[in-house]
């Protein structure tokens, strides 16, 4: 009776490790879908760049000249708008990501852009710029010193430059000042929005869901999306639950593709790609043309002309293969196939386009 008792628990365990081994393949939730209400929003804003060594905007930048003659009006300090000369003040344009849960007292990196004929905003600083979102509305402040991933060196004759000196960023460099009125928890319905469009991944993921809430909160709604109720105890508490969510284990099946990269003789093929039996012979056919100027001299006092005389000599190459029988009925079989031919990633591209024209090519063939 103990010993069988000991069986039972042994079984039970070994069929739970059984069942906590992720199927191949299989990829997180979270990685392969967002969750309504977790985004970014964008923000933007126009500023200065101060403190450059003679880099920055010219006097043909107009609306440089413009925005310091009223940055200092601000200040109190009356100029002469024709006086000035901004050899060291660069107009930019800052942007930085907003996540949703952003509150008053967070800080964003933002990313600077030389906006006018600036040649580098190595060294600069960024005076205080209001960011604003698509509303208009001011969301965050934006100020610090420029970080570069580069140089600009010039000289009379020569100059060096390193990666781009006109774009830069400001670690923390934005403070939020206004949150975006949202609140996460308080919602009672959740989307959920697949990268892959695909309806066979799109009800793995509504099944995997349902399993692991014990109940039929998911549904979709269509190809990509998947509407979840939540339940009552998660109202109100919904990070537990998304965490959750987000680590299930997921086998995303996508339809037979073939990508090829003209530019760079680049083919990848997916696992789902099949071949019909089809019989393919693949041959390079090379045809060398040259020309050459002979010259023609007559003898001495025989009254005759210098000419030049034409030669073309013609050579054709052609390579001789033969016929190799493909059937691919997994991506190894095709694989194997090809390298029997020999062929190269160019020729490669050549092989499955006449494929894909004999119908023998069981898969989307896109060109980028």
């Amino acid at each position: 009776m103990k010993l069988s008792r000991q069986f039972v628990v042994l079984t039970a365990t070994f069929l739970l490790l059984i069942l906590a081994v992720p199927p191949a393949g299989a990829v997180r939730l979270k990685d392969i879908a967002t969750f309504g209400g977790v985004r970014h929003n964008d923000l933007v804003g126009y500023g200065l760049v101060v403190g450059l060594s003679g880099t920055g905007d010219t006097n043909k930048s107009e609306f440089t000249i413009q925005s310091l003659v009223n940055m200092l009006e601000q200040l109190g300090v009356a100029v002469d708008k024709k006086s000035l000369k901004p050899k060291n003040v660069a107009a930019v344009m800052v942007t930085a990501k907003m996540p949703v849960s952003a509150k008053p007292g967070t800080t964003l990196d933002v990313t600077v852009s030389s906006l006018g004929d600036s040649s580098s905003l190595l060294g600069g600083v960024l005076l205080m710029t209001p960011m604003k979102g698509v509303d208009g509305k001011v969301y965050g402040l934006a100020q610090g010193s420029l970080a570069l991933g580069g140089y600009s060196v010039e000289g009379a004759a020569a100059s060096a430059t390193k990666n781009v000196v006109t774009v830069g960023r400001i670690p923390n460099g934005a403070m939020v000042e206004r949150a975006i009125p949202f609140e996460y928890n308080q919602q009672e319905e959740l989307s959920i929005h697949m990268n892959v469009a695909d309806f066979s991944t799109t009800m793995h993921a509504v099944e995997r869901i349902n399993q692991t809430m014990g109940g039929e909160f998911a549904h979709p709604k269509d190809i990509t999306t998947i509407q979840l109720t939540l339940p009552p105890s998660a109202q109100g508490n919904l990070v537990p639950l998304m965490a959750s969510l987000e680590n299930i284990e997921i086998s995303p099946d996508s339809k037979a593709k073939v990508v090829v990269d003209e530019k760079t003789g680049t083919v990848v093929l997916g696992r789902n790609v099949r071949l019909s039996r089809v019989a393919v012979a693949h041959g390079n056919l090379q045809i060398v043309v040259q020309e050459n100027a002979n010259v023609s001299q007559p003898g001495p006092f025989s009254g005759g002309q210098t000419v030049v005389t034409p030669e073309t000599n013609i050579g054709v190459t052609e390579e001789n293969r033969r016929l190799v029988m493909l059937e691919g009925a997994t991506l190894q079989e095709i694989v194997d196939g090809l390298n029997a031919i020999g062929a190269t990633p160019r020729d490669l591209i050549s092989i499955l386009r006449t494929l894909k024209s004999a119908g023998a090519l069981h898969a989307e063939l896109e060109v980028i």
